[in-house]
């Protein structure tokens, strides 16, 4: 909560690893500019614990909007403690800019991404993200999981800073592509970090995950894939794009209590694959089994698929998983 716990922390100011936190950035980055550059708070607590003023993070959100930009760090520590000079300076045209765009707005676009009410969380991700900044953003997704649960940080921190990644990408000519594919890659390394080791599991109560034919989102599966094992649910998870004959041999070969089918986009979004899976039975005779099918993401809005099942959101869609398997 920004370490306002209460009114004499709150005139004392922050910690570094609050401000690491807000900024996007290591807590070591944030020692290293005071050490380097003097970007420090002057105020300590007791003469030994450092708090930074608003003045102070004033400061630092600066040098990282500079650094965001490619200005080297010296000349960023620099250009930010002269408060006479603009935020970001403007930098050349560079190629595949549209035709007739001022040099200074390109250089504003660089600093930052939109990202409204969001978590202050939020902000320190996008900005450790356009960075390419691994360290500061793997540490940032540790805390956000830890503290708030896989689920709520998925929900209101994750997701939320990837549509604002994603919108920043369409608004501005399809640059950022590469801090996209950054920030999901290193999304999902935090996803597989937080789920534990889960055994096998009973007879019947796998469950399985797998993109529809032609569609490559998979982030969406990771995270549930991981909150169901923080559960102790065992998952056999399957990634982008399964082909039809092998998703409807990996189902025979497991015998998976829940399918989950993930289609992010309509055209992928398969009712007949959908009401074919629902309907395979398998295992000896007078004792045969059938899974559950849940028809996950955007692509199925509109499509609704007679008896599967339509959990909204991630949340519902590990209570709908736990109640089948353990029910």
């Amino acid at each position: 909560m920004d370490g306002e716990t209460g009114d004499g922390q709150q005139e004392a100011g922050l910690t570094t690893g609050e401000v690491a936190r807000r900024l996007g950035v290591a807590p070591t980055t944030v020692r290293s500019w005071d050490r380097r550059y003097g970007l420090g708070p002057a105020g300590r607590v007791g003469g030994r614990h450092r708090r930074w003023t608003p003045a102070d993070v004033a400061l630092l959100e600066r040098m990282c909007a500079l650094t965001a930009t490619g200005v080297p760090p010296a000349e960023a520590a620099r250009l930010a403690q002269d408060r006479t000079r603009p935020s970001a300076p403007p930098r050349q045209p560079e190629p595949g800019d549209p035709p007739g765009r001022p040099a200074a707005a390109s250089g504003r676009a660089h600093a930052g991404m939109r990202l409204g009410d969001a978590r202050q969380e939020c902000r320190g991700l996008a900005r450790a993200a356009l960075r390419l900044d691994a360290a500061a953003l793997d540490e940032l997704l540790n805390t956000a999981v830890e503290t708030y649960g896989l689920v709520d940080a998925w929900h209101e921190i994750l997701m939320p800073t990837l549509q604002a990644v994603g919108r920043k990408w369409e608004s501005s000519g399809e640059r950022y592509v590469e801090v996209e594919h950054f920030l999901s890659w290193h999304i999902a390394c935090a996803l597989r970090r937080a789920a534990p080791p889960v055994a096998n599991g009973r007879p019947g109560g796998l469950v399985l995950l797998a993109c529809v034919p032609g569609e490559n989102h998979t982030l969406p599966l990771e995270a549930l894939s991981a909150a169901l094992a923080q559960r102790r649910i065992a998952v056999r998870m399957f990634g982008a794009a399964l082909p039809v004959e092998a998703l409807i041999e990996a189902v025979r070969r497991t015998g998976p209590a829940v399918v989950g089918l993930w289609a992010q986009s309509r055209t992928t979004a398969s009712q007949p694959l959908a009401q074919h899976v629902a309907g395979m039975r398998w295992g000896v005779r007078g004792s045969r089994r059938q899974a559950a099918v849940m028809t996950l993401g955007p692509g199925w809005a509109g499509k609704p698929v007679g008896g599967t099942l339509r959990p909204p959101g991630l949340a519902e869609a590990v209570d709908a998983v736990e109640a089948r398997v353990h029910g």
